[in-house]
C-alpha cells in the first residue's frame, strides 16, 4: 500500500493516457477499416499492407521520429511558426498531448486490425437484407454493422489499453517531468535504483489492477467476444 500511496499519481496518469489513447485509436481506426473492408475490393491486403508498413520499423525508432516530427523546430511546429501560424513560445513536447499522441500512433494496428477482421466477418446479405427493408445508411450502420462489430471493438480496446497502460517509451522520448507514467517508475527502480521489491509490488499492482478491469469490461459486453478473439 506504500507503494500505491507514493505513486498514485503515476497509477492514474498511466490509465487515463491508455484511456485517451485508446479512445483516439478507436476514433481514427474504425473509419479507416470499415472502409477497407468494405471499400477496398481486391486491393483490401494492398491496404493493410501500407497500414502496416510503418510499423515494422522499431518501436523506438518511431517514437524518435515522432519526437522530430513534434519539436518546436520540427516539420510541424517550424513551419507553422515560420508561417507565423503559431507563437514562437508554442511547443508541444514535454506535454501530456505529445505523450498521448505517440502511444496512439504507436498502438494504432493493434486496433485497426481487430476490428477489420470483425467488421470483414459480417455476413453481407444482412446489410443487403436491412437496406431492402427501407434501412437508411445511418441505421443500417448503427443497428447492424455496429453491433456486429462490437467484438472487434472489444479485441481491439483490450490489446491497445493494456500494453498502452504500462507503456514508458513516449513517455521518457516524448514527455517531460510532470508526464511520468508507472512504466517509467517500474523501469527507474528496476534498473536504476536496483530497489527491486519496490518495482516487483508496482508491476503486480498494474497487472492485478489491469486484470480487474479486463474481466468487468468482458462482463459488461459478454464473453462472446472472449470466445471468438482471445
Amino acid at each position: 500500500m506504500d507503494a500505491v500511496q507514493q505513486y498514485r499519481v503515476q497509477f492514474v496518469r498511466s490509465l487515463e493516457y491508455a484511456l485517451i489513447a485508446t479512445i483516439v485509436t478507436l476514433v481514427a481506426s474504425y473509419p479507416l477499416a470499415y472502409w477497407i473492408a468494405f471499400r477496398g475490393g481486391r486491393h483490401k491486403t494492398t491496404f493493410l499492407f501500407l497500414l502496416l508498413l510503418p510499423f515494422f520499423v522499431s518501436f523506438v525508432i518511431r517514437t524518435l521520429a515522432w519526437q522530430f516530427i513534434l519539436s518546436d523546430d520540427g516539420l510541424v511546429l517550424g513551419a507553422l511558426k515560420g508561417w507565423h501560424l503559431l507563437p514562437q513560445s508554442f511547443h508541444v513536447l514535454a506535454t501530456s498531448t505529445a505523450v498521448i499522441a505517440g502511444i496512439a500512433y504507436n498502438f494504432l494496428p493493434f486496433m485497426a486490425l481487430p476490428l477489420y477482421v470483425s467488421l470483414e466477418r459480417i455476413d453481407r446479405s444482412v446489410v443487403e437484407a436491412a437496406r431492402d427493408l427501407y434501412s437508411n445508411k445511418v441505421q443500417v450502420f448503427l443497428r447492424v454493422i455496429l453491433p456486429l462489430s462490437i467484438p472487434g471493438v472489444f479485441a481491439g480496446v483490450l490489446l491497445t489499453f493494456v500494453p498502452a497502460a504500462g507503456d514508458y517509451v513516449n513517455a521518457a522520448i516524448l514527455g517531460g517531468t510532470k508526464t511520468t507514467m508507472i512504466g517509467n517508475i517500474i523501469q527507474l527502480e528496476y534498473l536504476t535504483n536496483f530497489h527491486y521489491p519496490i518495482a516487483a509490488a508496482l508491476s503486480f499492482i498494474l497487472m492485478a489492477g489491469l486484470l480487474v478491469g479486463i474481466f468487468v469490461y468482458a462482463k459488461v459486453l459478454g464473453t462472446r467476444s472472449i470466445e471468438e478473439y482471445v
